[in-house]
């Protein structure tokens, strides 16, 4: 006889209310808007084309990845460059190390992200254009960078490459 999996405890509606809701807390109010359109976007499409059964989820394991990727804490990441891909107008060839911050700001949630969050979702605050959560950004910089470009002409950069790393 094969292993047969258990079966899920459907007289406990709590149980599985409860992991509904804490999967649907990882996503940011826009996040769930894009995927209701999206469901419904499908949904018409399958009952349009006669279809019977609708793909919710077409790639498996994708949902986990980007949740995965969005909790990783802010730190500080390197890139080897040209000066001309940094995107100041320089033409060089030249390589520079560019050192920069990524993550997220989970856990720096102050009680003014909170609030701000509030005021957006009640549509206190409209037009701005405000994050109501810590940004991972440079805290310090590298010191100046110099180099010199396609002409022969020298030229140095200051606060090119993040040195430093938090939540502001």
């Amino acid at each position: 006889a094969a292993p047969r999996r258990s079966p899920r405890a459907l007289r406990r509606r709590g149980s599985l209310l409860s992991q509904y809701s804490s999967l649907l807390e990882s996503y940011t109010e826009g996040e769930i808007r894009q995927l209701v359109s999206a469901l419904v976007e499908r949904y018409s499409q399958a009952m349009n084309s006669g279809g019977h059964e609708l793909p919710l989820f077409p790639r498996p394991g994708g949902r986990r990845k980007r949740a995965r990727a969005r909790h990783k804490p802010c730190e500080l990441r390197e890139l080897e460059v040209s000066v001309s891909e940094l995107g100041l107008g320089y033409e060089s060839d030249e390589t520079v190390l560019f050192r920069y911050c990524s993550g997220t700001c989970e856990a720096a949630l102050r009680s003014y992200d909170l609030s701000l969050k509030s005021m957006r979702s009640r549509r206190r605050i409209r037009k701005e254009k405000v994050r109501a959560r810590p940004c991972c950004r440079p805290l310090a910089y590298d010191d100046d960078v110099s180099f010199l470009d396609s002409y022969n002409r020298y030229y140095t950069v200051n606060e090119l490459s993040a040195k430093e790393c938090g939540c502001v």
